[in-house]
């Protein structure tokens, strides 16, 4: 995505980084690549990006991954709750606020921050090393942070989103971290309120579950694909 990873990091002028801007984005890439059937990987922000592109072209739509990415603000995690301060209270104090996470300790937390101790301990910190290397351009930091105080803009997404899940009940599988501070167990069930026929597999990491879980994951995956789509990874 523009601005994160090796990716280029086009001017605020050229490129919103807004969750409109990414999910357009992502839009216009699967157009340019001429997919027309996927199977959609939801995490994390992504799981924005992934349900946007699915509510416009859900005859596209194989099956979903669901990997802790909340669409339920009634099973937010305590960790929203500086989060939901900003975003009451916009502007110069809320955005120094968030800024406070921007940095490598920041990052840190985000990667082990609840994690038990034996499983904190299979996450190398190249991971937050390596992100934080690629992120701490001053204007990829205030990109980052644009994205962060637009976050309100998705809770009125969140109920097109259940309605598409109720309405066309994509094949879905569940893989979920529920020592996750944002999104911890609660939110992974709350998906069967429309979902309720979806596998529903909760290990034991975190919110960055394949960093710590892949071996269980994997198998998991491919067990999904290839009873959708007869696709194996």
């Amino acid at each position: 995505m523009p601005g994160f990873g090796y990716s280029a990091t086009p001017s605020a002028a050229d490129f919103g980084f807004t969750f409109d801007a990414h999910a357009d984005f992502l839009h216009a890439f699967v157009d340019a690549m001429q997919l027309n059937r996927y199977v959609v990987w939801l995490h994390d922000y992504g799981s924005q990006f992934g349900l946007r592109l699915a509510l416009a072209k859900p005859e596209r739509v194989a099956g979903l991954i669901i990997q802790n990415g909340d669409i339920y603000e009634d099973a937010f995690g305590p960790k929203y709750d500086f989060l939901k301060k900003s975003w009451e209270n916009p502007g110069p104090d809320a955005r120094r606020r968030i800024a406070q996470h921007v940095t490598l300790d920041g990052f840190r937390s985000e990667f082990v921050g609840e994690l038990p101790d034996d499983v904190a301990d299979r996450v190398s910190p190249d991971l937050w090393t390596l992100h934080w290397s690629l992120m701490s351009q001053p204007e990829r930091i205030a990109n980052l942070i644009r994205l962060l105080e637009d976050q309100p803009s998705t809770l009125e997404w969140f109920p097109k989103e259940q309605a598409y899940l109720r309405e066309h009940h994509p094949p879905a599988l569940i893989v979920w971290g529920p020592h996750d501070g944002y999104m911890p167990e609660k939110s992974a069930r709350a998906y069967h309120r429309d979902l309720p026929d979806a596998p529903l597999h909760l290990l034991g990491g975190g919110h960055w579950l394949l960093e710590t879980h892949l071996g269980e994951v994997v198998p998991l995956v491919n067990d999904f694909l290839s009873r959708v789509h007869g696709w194996c990874t």
